[in-house]
């Protein structure tokens, strides 16, 4: 193999590297949102200081909520898709801190049986939020 070859072989290889995507360790699920009052929660009942100051919220669903100890947790979420065309806002990410149970919830959620029902505020930072269900990206951090 001449010397050429074997530079052309060695730039393939890297760009063949370099452009294969990074594997992603977040699960997919579904959001609804939810409005005020919040209180009291499933979590930590009528504590308004559960709440973190970027109003970025959520209630968990059952499959995250395991029995409770989902509350405190942190989760980078994004929206990837939803029914109406450019509902999600690109390469928007927030974190979110669980602090209730979808199912418990005061208010109404927009939509039942989700992953998770994010505050008004966390829903309007990743989508339009006259959406009333989402596909979302989550990941626990």
């Amino acid at each position: 193999m001449s010397k050429a070859q074997t530079q052309i072989l060695f730039y393939l290889f890297i760009t063949l590297f370099i452009d294969l995507p990074f594997p992603s360790f977040a699960d997919v699920g579904v959001a609804a949102q939810y409005s005020p009052p919040y209180l009291p929660t499933g979590c930590y009942g009528g504590e308004a200081l559960q709440f973190p100051s970027s109003n970025l919220f959520a209630a968990a669903g059952d499959g995250i909520w395991d029995n409770g100890a989902a509350c405190g947790r942190q989760y980078l979420v994004r929206c990837i898709s939803a029914e109406k065309p450019r509902t999600c806002i690109p390469q928007q990410s927030i974190q979110v801190k669980i602090v209730d149970y979808a199912f418990s919830t005061v208010s109404t959620p927009s939509a039942t049986g989700t992953t998770m029902v994010l505050s008004q505020k966390a829903f309007q930072t990743i989508a339009n939020s006259s959406a009333a269900l989402i596909n979302i990206e989550f990941q626990q951090v």
